[in-house]
């Protein structure tokens, strides 16, 4: 009973996490009204008026053509598995077994599992870092392009991933990238999981689609009014009929075969509501209030950082002396429940409907957090000694799959990595499987360890021998 106690309880003073309905405060409308009913009368199979995502009949294929007209889309599907599983059957419908696919460092693990189940082999591009911060910062037109340029000299490429938004609300600039990649005859599949309200008001960047990406996934829970696992992958105009067979054949094997007739509602509802006018005038108004407080807390001298996405709110606590996973746990004490902790930055997602409290408490809490615990900024992050451009040395799915031994990180230098290795939330793989463990990346993990005990393990799974 634990967890429907948890589920019961009342939200705290200011929740400032996703999703980014805000306990309900900014569903979409229908969705709230479907909810009203009867428990369980929405919960339903693919009943022949119904349907689902890959039948050609029903409300839901009437409600995913419906979503593409207003998108802008050739063609779109529902998913129930979250951003997650649509971004794995955007990759499986791009790569056959064997080929090469292009991917940030900031790739979320989804798309390593994508790989692993596809057989496909992952090419790494690293990232500008910024050591003030610790964050990878998304990359320019020109480091992808020469990033892009060794990738394509070490062999033929499948397709590119790219992402964007980041977690932080940090934005590319996509229709350079896009266009990159296209001059070489290289589809783009985009992992906007933050940004299902981009372009639709001008304060916030264009949207993916826009942008010209060929295959755009959008998470419905992050930036748009709809429950968590509501997720909708789109296929921009001009891909061929052959990229669409391949997503239904992806979308089989991958996504349940009994989808559910809530979270399908709750990306028709959601999608529909964030682009009709009433939709825009609630993301403006959530704009607005993201700008104001933005603006109040910069009077008030608490660091931030510049963002592409107002509702998107990064605090620099590195600045402030402060740990982000130590202020995250000082402001949970007091009722703030941040989206996500890093040992430089924290962020704050305002969502849809920010809490009405949020102008007055935040800035009074984040002043308090900076007399409690502030001080000196903290030294520079060092940033990791990864490789430009990088290929696991033994297939992700031998080395996954292999059997394997822990040892400390010490000892792990020349051994082949069998697990992701992700030292701090939300988890940008400095190894993944198949990757052999360089003399440098073993010292600076050793470092780190040191610098933030409990944050990274003392030891690492490799591949036994």
């Amino acid at each position: 009973m634990a967890l429907l106690e948890r589920l019961l309880a009342g939200p705290p003073p200011l929740p400032l996490h996703l999703p980014a309905h805000g306990r309900g405060r900014a569903l979409a409308p229908g969705l709230r009204r479907l909810l009203r009913q009867p428990p369980g009368r929405w919960d339903l199979p693919e009943l022949p008026e119904i349907g689902g995502p890959l039948e050609a009949e029903g409300a839901v294929a009437e409600a995913q053509a419906a979503a593409a007209r207003l998108l802008g889309a050739q063609r779109c599907w529902f998913g129930v598995n979250g951003a997650s599983g649509l971004l794995q059957v955007g990759l499986l419908a791009l790569a056959q077994p064997g080929e090469r696919v292009l991917l940030p460092r900031n790739l979320h693990r989804s798309l390593l599992h994508g790989c692993l189940l596809g057989q496909l082999r992952p090419v790494l591009f690293d990232l500008p870092f910024d050591p003030a911060t610790g964050l990878w910062l998304p990359p320019t037109p020109a480091s992808f392009e020469k990033h892009l340029l060794e990738a394509l000299a070490a062999g033929p490429l499948a397709a590119v991933v790219l992402v964007s938004p980041s977690y932080q609300g940090l934005a590319a600039e996509l229709p350079a990238l896009v266009a990159l990649a296209h001059q070489h005859g290289l589809p783009v599949l985009l992992d906007e999981a933050h940004g299902a309200h981009l372009g639709l008001d001008p304060r916030l960047p264009p949207s993916g689609l826009a942008s010209g990406a060929d295959l755009v996934v959008q998470s419905l829970q992050k930036a748009a009014g709809g429950l968590a696992q509501s997720a909708v992958l789109l296929q921009g105009p001009g891909v061929d009929e052959h990229c669409s067979q391949s997503i239904e054949r992806a979308l089989l094997w991958l996504q349940t075969s009994s989808p559910s007739a809530l979270l399908l509602a709750s990306a028709a509802a959601s999608l529909s509501h964030l682009h009709s006018a009433t939709g825009r005038r609630q993301l403006s108004r959530a704009l607005s209030i993201g700008l104001a407080l933005r603006e109040r807390l910069e009077r008030l001298g608490v660091p931030l950082l510049p963002t592409s996405d107002p509702l998107r709110l990064c605090i620099h606590t590195a600045a402030m002396g402060i740990n982000g996973l130590e202020a995250d746990a000082w402001l949970m004490e007091r009722g703030v429940i941040a989206e996500l902790p890093e040992p430089g930055c924290l962020t704050a997602c305002l969502g849809l409907e920010p809490p009405r409290r949020v102008l007055r408490l935040l800035p009074q809490r984040l002043d308090q957090l900076r007399r409690a615990l502030g001080g000196d900024p903290m030294a520079p992050f060092s940033a990791p000694p990864i490789p430009p451009l990088a290929e696991p040395e033994v297939p992700l799915e031998l080395a996954w799959r292999a059997p394997q031994q822990r040892l400390p990180l010490a000892e792990a230098s020349g051994r082949v990595a069998a697990e992701p290795l992700c030292p701090y939330p939300p988890g940008i793989p400095l190894l993944i499987p198949g990757e052999r463990i360089d003399a440098d990346r073993a010292a600076w993990l050793v470092q780190q360890q040191q610098l933030w005990p409990g944050q990274i393990a003392d030891t690492v799974s490799v591949v036994a021998d």
